[in-house]
């Protein structure tokens, strides 16, 4: 066999025809970043061997001089590439780097995901059919792995990668916390506690909602962070203006009224 030559993309010994275009390419990818169309990889019907230039139909080994186009070959994606213990996943639609046994598919997510997430993860209908909402590029056909939040949306794993790197700590979609934030929400409650509110500000109460539990709740006003009553979050958001607490009138120091003040008056010598 001969080495496995292709693009950045994949490693192949052959170029796919466009069906589109009819221009050679070596791969999808290649053909997209240089037209202004794309190419439908289901439709292609011929490659050229990169051996002995001879145009065939789409096969894993060169008819004329017998090269292997790659060690894995798909027929319905037309998928040529190293061996990356890939399988086709017929409700996917698409070729999956594998091992097939590592991963199941998620009928209502609508896709390939990780074993350990089979009865453990929260389930999106079609999540992988929206785009990233990090980098706004396709999710499901994307070469680069995705990455299953707590609240069952979807990241490519170096969006989620970079995320992480610059402290952003909420989904994008629906803003639930992407990891487990206790130990963070332990160090805003010290701080609190260290940093009292000034005194015209004690006593002050807002109405927040949490965006981890949804729970709708009413909590001292702090500028640090208001704590949610029922999960114990500060991933919250303010729900209305500062509510004021204005101490009860001290009935023994009223002033007296204009209706005392003329009785009084009418009682004088």
């Amino acid at each position: 066999m001969a080495a496995l030559v292709g693009c950045e993309h994949y490693a192949r010994s052959c170029l796919l025809k466009a069906p589109c275009c009819g221009k050679l390419y070596v791969c999808r990818l290649c053909h997209d970043a240089e037209e202004n169309h794309q190419m439908d990889r289901f439709k292609v019907e011929e490659v050229q061997c990169s051996e002995c230039q001879t145009l065939q139909q789409a096969q894993k080994a060169c008819q004329q001089c017998h090269v292997q186009f790659g060690e894995y070959y798909c027929d319905i994606c037309h998928l040529f590439d190293k061996d990356k213990k890939q399988y086709h996943c017929q409700p996917c639609g698409i070729c999956r780097i594998g091992p097939r046994e590592k991963y199941f598919h998620c009928d209502k997510c609508n896709l390939c995901l990780a074993q350990d997430l089979q009865g453990n993860h929260k389930c999106v209908e079609n999540v992988s059919r929206q785009n990233c909402p990090v980098c706004m590029e396709d999710i499901h056909t994307s070469r680069i792995g995705a990455h299953v939040l707590p609240c069952g949306h979807l990241l490519h794993k170096s969006c989620f990668d970079d995320m992480v790197r610059t402290s952003a700590y909420r989904c994008p979609l629906c803003m639930h916390s992407v990891w487990n934030m206790e130990e963070y929400w332990s160090q805003i409650d010290k701080e609190i506690a260290q940093s009292p509110m000034p005194i015209e500000y004690q006593g002050t109460t807002v109405k927040i909602m949490c965006n981890d539990c949804q729970a709708h709740c009413t909590v001292p006003f702090h500028v640090l962070g208001m704590k949610c009553t029922g999960c114990g979050s500060y991933n919250t958001a303010q729900d209305g203006g500062l509510i004021q607490q204005h101490p009860e009138p001290d009935n023994d120091n009223e002033p007296e009224t204009n209706a005392e003040h003329q009785h009084d008056q009418s009682e004088s010598p």
